[in-house]
């Protein structure tokens, strides 16, 4: 709370607008240039953080600016991507009475409390809704028509705001890579499992939505298999920039998806070469059906560092597993939070 204060008194104090910080805390503006992030002077600049959920799930978020104010001081992070729900931004959702005013100031709160300690946040649309407002508010295959006004409104809220990046769509699934990048029909079921079909933009309709509200900051664009294979990218459905700065390519790993270059390889680091990558959520626990994290978390951690990816670890949430920290005191699990925690101390 007392950190929230003082960030609304610099915010009120000098005049500034929400999601914004002094001048002088603010992050240099990123450009993408060839597989890296650069600011504007030709130094690269890598991300490396962590995820806050819950604002996915909640309408008010849990210790939200809390664990912000811990990851950027404590831990010594410099991003952090914060999972949304497209429907609790427009008010959607039930308990919402205000049409999400206070959703959105809470976001505009988390971006200027980012600013002020010259990081970055990658806004990612986590949950949708399968073009119906108000109904089945989780995680889907595909970003649907409700989602196009969605990054409208959040791209013109945020335009060339230099600290905030947008994660387009958390992991798409299931689709073919035509319809990733050119849009399509889309059918799942609901959480009644009752079959829905959909219409979704696809991605690059999204990454023209976004342009459109005169945002030049960086997106970000999930591949399929929950936004672990990129091999499309490197097949012919690259996304095209009209008037960016241009494109991230994320990818999700996680014990089930392999645990080694074997594995990682042919998914991610086939577009390593040509484009930034952000490993926008990664980690393990226990299981006895996968490798012991104390094997697995070590050797993520050092493909991560050898080929200079941006990466956010999941997640600075006690109770979102895999999970980074074990509490709300913030201590670190054992099995994964340690690691992160000394990997974001090294140089």
């Amino acid at each position: 709370m007392k950190y929230l204060l003082s960030w609304l008194c610099l915010v009120f104090c000098l005049g500034l607008p929400p999601g914004a910080a002094a001048k002088e805390s603010l992050p240099p503006m990123l450009h993408v240039v060839g597989n890296r992030l650069e600011d504007g002077h030709g130094h690269v600049i890598r991300l490396q953080g962590v995820n806050i959920p819950s604002l996915e799930w909640s309408n008010a978020g849990e210790h939200v600016l809390q664990s912000v104010q811990v990851a950027m001081e404590g831990w010594h992070v410099n991003a952090i991507r914060l999972p949304l729900a497209q429907d609790r931004w427009f008010g959607q959702a039930a308990g919402q009475d205000d049409d999400g005013a206070a959703y959105r100031r809470l976001v505009d709160g988390v971006v200027g409390a980012v600013a002020a300690h010259g990081g970055y946040v990658i806004l990612d649309c986590h949950w949708s809704d399968m073009g119906n407002w108000g109904h089945s508010i989780a995680q889907h295959k595909m970003p649907d028509l409700n989602t196009l006004f969605f990054w409208r409104d959040v791209a013109g809220r945020y335009a060339n705001n230099v600290s905030v990046l947008f994660d387009l769509y958390n992991e798409p699934r299931d689709v073919s890579w035509d319809v990733w990048q050119h849009g399509g029909t889309v059918t799942e079921q609901d959480e009644h499992k009752a079959d829905v079909t959909y219409k979704t933009p696809g991605m690059q309709a999204l990454v023209n939505a976004v342009r459109a509200a005169g945002a030049r900051n960086i997106v970000v664009a999930g591949g399929l298999d929950w936004a672990y294979d990129l091999s499309g990218v490197a097949q012919g459905h690259a996304l095209t920039d009209p008037g960016g700065n241009g494109i991230m390519y994320a990818a999700h790993i996680y014990p089930w998806k392999g645990s080694s270059h074997e594995n990682w390889d042919p998914h991610v680091t086939v577009v390593a070469d040509k484009y930034p990558i952000l490993i926008g959520e990664v980690g393990c626990e226990p299981d006895p059906k996968q490798e012991d994290p104390n094997i697995w978390a070590p050797k993520v951690l050092a493909y991560i560092r050898q080929h200079h990816f941006n990466w956010t670890a999941w997640s600075f949430h006690p109770s979102a597993s895999p999970r980074v920290i074990s509490d709300w005191n913030y201590a670190p699990t054992p099995y994964w939070g340690r690691f992160v925690r000394d990997a974001l101390r090294e140089p």
